[in-house]
């Protein structure tokens, strides 16, 4: 790493990263991205990026990773999908190191702004327990009862960068994602989120002929999600503005489960009989973004359709699927 970059993507390799890249080259930016997984792992690899493999939660490669950078999105986290969530808590929780060493390392290199991603998983348990869960505020994250091991880290990690511009003047901008999904996601192995799974489960069913899928939970849950587009545009926009508040970047069209796989099977052109497992992982009973906030901010909010969104992503993933089969 010895050239000099506009921007650091930090989890370069991974879903929002890869995109977020791309769109940062297309504006003309020179860019590195920096992910601990193999290359032939990164859902995207961008030749016209520095792309390096390095693991961040060590100090030395988050120095190495942020010198002489202008900016720092900071999207590196060991994470996925409930199921992962639910069953890797501890794992979760060591995306601390790689947080907090990165938050060290881009200060005492004298980066001019620096994002973090959190997520909705900071948000009180006790307010997401019904269904027709009231839109999330973001004050709503206290009294702090967030998800067990990802949550927590995720606001322990926006402490330490509201203490940092406290304490040392250190610009930091933090949002908090609500269930982004699209294209060049993941789709399969554990680790995919509801709208790549419920995609994958849809086309499976299509190309088996097998029109049967399993549903994790009673289908009735109820979440809000946001197309890749509009969370480029909502971190860039956080990221040039003057708030250091964390503000939710979220769609505010909320769907159960149900809705969710029925969508996906109109765009399909298929019905599937569905088969509820009520012992699988299913987080919170229902989970919505208030995106009060945000447009008194910044006059914006997320609003692609999820029927346009899922569109795009079930064509993918479809293709996926079909490929992997042959």
């Amino acid at each position: 790493m010895t050239n000099q970059v506009d921007v650091v993507v930090a989890g370069g390799g991974g879903f929002i990263g890869g995109h977020l890249a791309a769109d940062l080259l297309a504006q003309g930016m020179s860019v590195r991205c920096v992910d601990v997984k193999p290359q032939h792992e990164w859902h995207q690899l961008h030749p016209e990026a520095e792309n390096v493999v390095a693991d961040l939660s060590l100090l030395e490669n988050a120095r190495a990773a942020v010198r002489d950078a202008g900016q720092v999105y900071m999207l590196a986290a060991d994470m996925g999908g409930m199921g992962f969530i639910e069953n890797h808590k501890a794992a979760c929780m060591m995306s601390v190191l790689t947080s907090t060493h990165m938050l060290k390392a881009a200060h005492e290199a004298g980066v001019e702004r620096y994002f973090y991603s959190s997520s909705a998983c900071v948000y009180a348990a006790g307010k997401q327990t019904a269904s027709n869960v009231t839109a999330l505020k973001e004050e709503d994250a206290y009294p702090a009862q967030p998800e067990d091991g990802y949550g927590w880290e995720k606001l322990f990690s926006e402490r330490m960068c509201r203490h940092f511009e406290e304490d040392y003047g250190f610009t930091c901008r933090i949002a908090r994602y609500h269930n982004v999904y699209g294209p060049a996601g993941t789709w399969t192995g554990g680790r995919e989120k509801a709208p790549a799974a419920v995609c994958r489960k849809v086309a499976e069913a299509v190309l088996s002929g097998a029109h049967r899928i399993d549903i994790w939970g009673d289908g009735r849950q109820t979440r809000s999600f946001m197309y890749i587009d509009d969370c480029l545009h909502g971190t860039q926009m956080l990221m040039r503005g003057t708030s250091s508040v964390p503000v939710n970047i979220g769609s505010s069209e909320l769907v159960t489960i149900n809705q969710l796989v029925d969508i996906v099977e109109e765009i399909a052109g298929i019905r599937c009989e569905r088969k509820y497992q009520l012992d699988a992982p299913q987080g919170v009973r229902g989970r919505n973004s208030d995106n009060s906030l945000i447009r008194e901010l910044h006059g914006w909010e997320p609003s692609i359709p999820l029927a346009e969104g899922m569109e795009k992503t079930y064509a993918w993933v479809y293709d996926q699927v079909k490929r992997a089969r042959s």
